[in-house]
């Protein structure tokens, strides 16, 4: 299996299986003399981790970083950084009915028609367990950003199914279980999931996600865009199925008048464009939005094939969430990060000489 590794300068390389014994990443190109720890990671892999609430999976992992390598005397050597995180919590008898069954709506049937072979527990190498490694590795990324420029990124969820926020209070959205800038709607979200969770159904989501504090000039115009290149990176995580940059799909109703965000003496005067234009950062906030459909992993009897072309009623056993995207908001800050690193990184290697103003 190749595509397993993420950045040209910044370039994270992930590794394992949802019920393997370990899963892990290694980082390539971090600059030396960065501060990092284990205990680091604690903050952003307990955000993303199951079985924090009754509204995600209930499978409960230590996520105890070990770091490898690249790391002496608690700072980075600028050498390759290795991190692994042992599986702890495998109930891999849940899945040995649907060895031989394809799940409607998962990477069963695919994964088994491009290799010959597939891990089932869990969804193997398809599994969400895998972007544990890219939280972790983005903890450096953020860290380093945050340090040598003031970089923040924040998402959150602003619709679940029906409902859509309709407040916003950044200082609420770490305070509920679904990463929600509305305090007061919190409770009606939690009946509805709850009721969802015991029809055995599912609901998909939207998040939304700010990069502040990035400078102008961060992308590159043609092939190496910084909206294309995040764009990609958040389609990478599992469930997603669209992202939409600045105003998105909202453009195909705006004039020109309207989207151009005019500049003055003293700046934009808007930023429809999301904080990027022609590729390359402008220096405003970088907005970013990604849907994620609803897990297909359901107690409601579906009709699928198994590897003979029998027709078969399937119900998919074991712990999922009734809402994936619940569990998002750190994994898309992940990517925004690690983008925003290596983008960092090949402006540095590139145009460092250059004077901006």
């Amino acid at each position: 299996m190749s595509a397993n590794t993420f950045g040209k300068l910044f370039a994270v390389t992930t590794f394992g299986e949802s019920h393997g014994p370990a899963i892990g990443c290694v980082i390539d190109g971090c600059p030396p003399g960065l501060s990092i720890s284990p205990e680091d990671f604690v903050a952003d892999l307990e955000r993303r981790a199951t079985g924090r609430s009754r509204f995600t999976s209930q499978r409960h992992e230590a996520d105890a970083v070990e770091i490898l390598s690249g790391v002496f005397e608690g700072r980075t050597t600028g050498t390759p950084i290795a991190l692994l995180i042992r599986n702890t919590d495998q109930r891999s008898k849940d899945y040995q009915a649907i060895g031989e069954q394809f799940r409607p709506g998962h990477a069963d049937y695919t994964y088994q028609q491009k290799y010959g072979v597939r891990d089932p527990r869990g969804g193997g190498r398809s599994s969400a367990r895998e972007t544990t490694m890219r939280v972790a590795a983005a903890v450096i990324a953020k860290r380093y950003l945050s340090e040598r420029y003031g970089v923040r990124v924040q998402a959150w969820v602003d619709a679940i199914g029906p409902y859509r926020a309709e407040r916003f209070d950044r200082d609420a959205i770490e305070q509920n279980p679904f990463f929600w800038p509305d305090a007061e709607q919190v409770p009606v979200l939690e009946a509805f999931l709850d009721g969802l969770r015991k029809s055995g159904d599912s609901v998909g989501a939207r998040l939304t996600a700010e990069a502040s504090g990035v400078p102008v000039g961060w992308g590159e115009p043609i092939y190496g865009k910084l909206d294309a290149e995040i764009a990609s990176a958040l389609m990478s995580i599992n469930a997603v199925k669209s992202v939409e940059i600045g105003d998105g799909v909202a453009v195909a109703s705006q004039r020109g008048t309207e989207h151009r965000d005019e500049i003055t003496r003293e700046g934009f005067q808007s930023n429809h464009a999301g904080g990027i234009l022609g590729g390359i950062s402008s220096g405003q906030t970088i907005v970013a939005r990604m849907a994620i459909k609803p897990t297909s992993s359901v107690l409601i009897p579906g009709r699928s094939i198994d590897r003979q072309g029998n027709e078969i009623e399937i119900v998919t056993r074991g712990r999922h969430d009734p809402c994936v995207g619940l569990r998002a908001a750190p994994i898309m800050e992940a990517m925004i990060a690690l983008v925003l690193m290596d983008q960092c990184l090949r402006d540095r290697a590139q145009c460092a000489d250059v004077r901006r103003g």
